[in-house]
């Protein structure tokens, strides 16, 4: 095994250890998770943003997608009134004011960047903190399952459509933006996607087809999750998003995937539950 490919996968057992232990620990470390992984995610989308020549603000804008996060999972808890959530509305809003008395050339392309970064990576982080709570009278019911068997199933998507497009790659998905993925890559990893989400219906004794369901459609949003941060990367010349992964790049590099699935797999849970 090479150094890049030892330092890769120890760090990648290291990642794994640590998502899959705050999510099972309890509901408070799954929250710091999520408000962890918002700002790195958005430190990381602004810098692409800096690299195109706009100035966006960072702190602010970070400072508010966690407050998102963290108010989004106090009122799943019944901690806060859903109203609270509209304090979010001014503070968005107060990132037009700054730029007033910023004095950049290009305030709308700042103002863009910025609540790009808050809808892209507060939003389904939000959606991350929620999914596994629920409240049962007074008494916070935390099931981290379904969130875990989504975290398995994006998991299985990669490794799948890596093996199966190094094994049998030949025609490109999508060449302009990402040259190494291939069609039998995609379609290995929607293989391996729905035949986790099939397992974890069993795991849980669910519906084996509501969860191959969901299977495919976190495979299918989660490439284009994957070529959506490509397109980000190429438009400004750079490999990763960060480096605070080695092997891996950055938040953005490691959770692509899981940022545009989510929100898809969250509404139709939404959907089919309520039927």
């Amino acid at each position: 095994m090479n150094k890049t490919l030892y330092v890769r996968t120890l760090s990648g057992i290291a990642l794994l250890i640590v998502v899959l232990g705050t999510v099972l620990w309890s509901p408070y470390s799954m929250l710091a998770l999520g408000v962890f992984l918002t700002a790195g995610i958005m430190r990381e989308f602004y810098r692409i943003g800096r690299l195109t020549g706009a100035r966006p603000l960072t702190t602010y804008p970070i400072v508010v997608g966690a407050a998102i996060v963290v108010l989004a999972f106090l009122i799943k808890t019944g901690t806060l009134a859903p109203v609270c959530l509209a304090a979010a509305l001014p503070a968005v809003f107060v990132l037009f004011i700054a730029e007033l008395y910023r004095k950049q050339p290009s305030p709308l392309t700042n103002i863009a960047w910025e609540i790009a970064g808050i809808v892209y990576a507060a939003v389904p982080m939000a959606l991350f903190v929620t999914l596994p709570v629920a409240v049962r009278g007074a008494a916070i019911d935390y099931s981290p399952a379904v969130l875990l068997s989504i975290l398995f199933i994006v998991w299985a998507n990669d490794v799948g459509a890596y093996l199966f497009g190094v094994a049998f790659g030949r025609r490109k998905l999508f060449e302009r933006i990402s040259p190494n993925k291939s069609w039998e890559g995609f379609f290995g990893g929607v293989a391996c996607a729905v035949g986790v989400g099939m397992l974890v219906a069993l795991w849980q004794d669910a519906s084996v087809p509501a969860w191959a369901g969901a299977g495919g459609i976190v495979a299918v949003t989660g490439v284009f999750g994957d070529l959506v941060e490509s397109m980000f990367k190429r438009s400004v010349g750079i490999k990763d998003s960060g480096n605070i992964l080695p092997g891996h790049g950055g938040f953005l590099d490691r959770f692509d995937a899981l940022i545009l699935a989510l929100p898809f797999v969250y509404t139709y849970f939404s959907i089919i539950f309520t039927l």
